[in-house]
């Protein structure tokens, strides 16, 4: 069971006949804000969810299919940034998430963010991207390994466990506990979780975010990059790039934090979030 605050919830949706898991906090009259994550699942956003909660959002985090909690199993075409884009607009339908809508991105979360607002599968009216993939800052070489078939069918679901440890340490950029780095890691225990990560990593392809470019750069809704400035996957040059090219963009550094800086400075994150979401 996910270790979380009291007023922190998991419950589950029906999306194309299989249960779509999330975590979510706050009144259901409340405005609502899709939180997406990449590599990971969940569990990111666990740190911020109560704050924005607090400042009057009503966050979801949904897990992708195939991934954290949610049922299902990706296949590599499934597992494409369009697909999962498309999936996250149904998954929204069925919660009758209001639109437009608000959505922030994690990792390759924020290629599918992105893909939202450039495309037509939802109506997106603001966007906030953390510690995102963007341009061609992806696959980066930990993922891009596993687009060769020969790895995949080579790994073991052991070894992939141990690849995702040393990632999320690095990632957390901070001491954790093997309780907590265990929680992070459960749902690798699944070899469906397992081959549907793998299916991810396969379609991890930059072309998705490179693509969409001129459409974010044509759009007036506003944009926000919030970015641990520490993080050694997505440097926070890529960051700084986007907000000179992209009109209606704006960065907020979280010093010291890494890539997933919801567990280095949890409040100045959801401050951010909130600010700019209900603004």
């Amino acid at each position: 069971m996910d270790t979380a605050p009291a007023a922190v919830r998991r419950a589950a949706v029906e999306v194309d006949g299989l249960p779509a898991s999330y975590l979510t906090a706050g009144g259901e009259g409340a405005p609502a804000v899709l939180l997406l994550h990449g590599t990971y699942w969940s569990r990111v956003w666990l740190p911020v969810l109560g704050d924005l909660a607090a400042a009057g959002l009503r966050p979801v985090a949904v897990d992708l299919p195939g991934l954290g909690r949610s049922a299902g199993e990706l296949t590599v075409r499934t597992a494409a940034v369009p697909a999962l884009a498309s999936w996250v607009a149904r998954f929204a339908a069925a919660l009758a998430l209001p639109g437009p809508l608000r959505v922030a991105g994690h990792d390759i979360g924020g290629a599918i963010a992105q893909h939202l607002l450039a495309g037509e599968d939802a109506e997106v009216e603001r966007m906030a991207l953390v510690n995102s993939v963007s341009y061609d800052s992806w696959p980066v070489p930990a993922v891009a390994r596993f687009r060769d078939p020969a790895v995949r069918a080579a790994v073991t679901p052991q070894e992939l466990l141990d690849a995702r440890r040393t990632a999320l340490t690095a990632a957390l950029g901070r001491p954790a506990g093997e309780a907590e780095i265990t929680e992070y890691l459960q749902p690798w225990t699944d070899p469906r979780t397992v081959r549907s990560w793998l299916c991810l990593a396969a379609a991890a392809d930059n072309r998705h975010t490179l693509a969409a470019l001129p459409a974010l750069t044509a759009s007036t809704a506003p944009k926000l990059l919030v970015w641990g400035e520490e993080d050694r996957f997505q440097p926070i040059a890529y960051a700084e790039r986007f907000v000179k090219e992209v009109p209606h963009s704006t960065l907020v550094r979280i010093p010291g934090a890494g890539h997933i800086p919801m567990e280095n400075d949890a409040p100045a994150v959801a401050r951010a979030l909130a600010r700019f979401f209900l603004g």
